[in-house]
């Protein structure tokens, strides 16, 4: 019985604290956008237009074989 007196404050002020942080993440905008970062992993870069064009064009032989 001595340790729930220690024990409830201990969790209500973890409680406050975790409460507070979540809304200090939804005001500050860590919610807003949550599918970006999803498709980043998933998903490569769109490849540099000039930068393929800079490159010299290889004949089939000099690819190897394709698998």
């Amino acid at each position: 019985m001595n340790s729930l007196y220690f024990l409830i404050p201990v969790v209500l002020v973890f409680l406050f604290l975790a409460l507070r942080f979540l809304f200090w993440a939804i005001k500050n905008g860590q919610y807003d956008d949550l599918n970006t970062e999803g498709r980043r992993v998933l998903f490569d870069d769109e490849p540099d237009i000039e930068t393929e064009n800079k490159q010299s064009p290889q004949s089939d032989i000099e690819k190897g074989p394709k698998s």
